[in-house]
Order: structure tokens, then sequence, then C-alpha cells
């Protein structure tokens, strides 16, 4: 069953509650995490820090195989942040899911496109601006544009597009599958009473499961594409 959005509007501009609500959540969480692994940093690290350590030290990995470690070390807080965002975002509508009188309250912020383009848009607007500043401008713009032949100039600025949408819709359509999937095995499990409970709750968990699996890929990939990107704008 669809359910429909809240919708409130501020200055004349309308805001899905459920994504505002869901954001918040997301960074609460987030911070939380960061601040319970981080609050007792010691030489011999306990299971806390360990947790914490080895996210940090995957996203120093994803970083360094798209482009050397003295370039990317400047992005390494920017990729560590998008990582657990997004994977944090894919988890927490598999976790809850608030669903009112028709209205939706609480879903993962990544199966919303909005949050996704945002996101998408966001990165690619900053591998612009960290390639000019490398490089300046004219030398930004050859490089990107121009070289080695003119001729593909409409075809980089259409690139410019299609990496924004697929770098959207691919997270986007992951994570929304995902969540419908999940609730038309739990409309399963309740459709005969007590007799469809024994398939649709193993099938509930093991797709559950199998999500979380998919959500961190994604969650992989947006990060690793986003480095790639930052790393083709930079280059001179």
């Amino acid at each position: 069953m669809e359910h429909e959005s809240v919708i409130v509007e501020f200055m004349g501009i309308g805001f899905d509650l459920s994504i505002i609500i869901s954001v918040i959540v997301t960074c609460i969480i987030i911070l939380l995490f960061s601040y319970i692994t981080t609050r007792k940093l010691s030489v011999k690290p306990g299971k806390a820090q360990l947790a914490i350590e080895y996210i940090a030290d995957f996203v120093k990995n994803m970083i360094s195989s798209s482009m050397d470690w003295k370039v990317g070390e400047q992005f390494y807080l920017l990729g560590f942040t998008l990582f657990l965002f997004i994977w944090v975002a894919n988890i927490v509508g598999l976790i809850l899911v608030i669903n009112i009188g028709g209205f939706s309250y609480f879903k993962s912020p990544t199966a919303s496109p909005v949050v996704t383009l945002a996101l998408a848009l966001l990165v690619i607007l900053m591998t612009h601006y960290y390639g000019v500043r490398e490089q300046g401008f004219k030398d930004y713009f050859m490089n990107s544009y121009i070289r080695p032949v003119p001729a593909l100039f409409p075809i980089k600025i259409l690139e410019e597009f299609t990496n924004t949408l697929t770098l959207a819709l691919r997270l986007y359509g992951n994570v929304f599958a995902g969540e419908i999937l999940l609730g038309l095995i739990a409309s399963l499990a309740l459709s005969f009473g007590p007799w469809t409970w024994i398939i649709g709750i193993p099938l509930q968990m093991v797709w559950q499961g199998f999500s979380v699996f998919i959500g961190s890929i994604q969650a992989f990939v947006f990060t690793t594409l986003t480095m790639v990107y930052l790393s083709h704008k930079i280059e001179h």
C-alpha cells in the first residue's frame, strides 16, 4: 500500500515531513555513534573504537584507490561523512517505518529522489569547485572540456548531467525498491492470518538482511564514485 507524504509549507515552499524527520534522526544517530566511539580513545582500543577505526580505514582505502593519498587526504573527512550518512540513511528505514492514517511520517531518507538528487548535485558542484581551485578556471575548463579533442565538448557537457542523474537514481532506485518489497512481504505475512506468518516472517528477515547488504554496497558505490569524479576534476 502506497502512503502519502505529509507536506508542510514554509514561506510558500512545501517540505516532506517524513524526509525532514528521517534526516534529523539519521544525523542524530551519526553524532551519537561518533561521540560514543571516540570519547575514550586509547592505544589499546576497545570494540567501539575499533568500529570507527575500521570505517575510517575503509574510507581511506576508497580514496587511495581513486587518487594519490597526498592529494586525496583533503577529502578524507568528506568521504567519511558521506559514507556514514548514506549508509545510516539507507538502513534506518529498514529498522523503523511509521505510517499513520495513510500518511508516511518516517522512512529511509534515500528512498526519496529529492534527497538523492540533492546529494548528487552537491557532489558534482563540489567537483567543479575543487577542479577550479586546484587548476585555475582556464586550465580546468581546457582540461575538462576541450582537451584532447574540442569536438567532444557537447558530450562532456552532457556527461555532467548524466553523472548527476545516475549517481542519484542508482541510490534512490535500490533503496526505494527494497522498502517497497519489504512492504509487500509484510502484507503477505498479514494477509491470511497465522498460516502466512510461516512464510512471511522468515522471508522478511532474509530480505531485510539482503537490504542491509544492498544499502552498504550503495553507500560504498556513491562514495567511491564521488572520489573518482573528484580525481578526474583535479587532475592537471
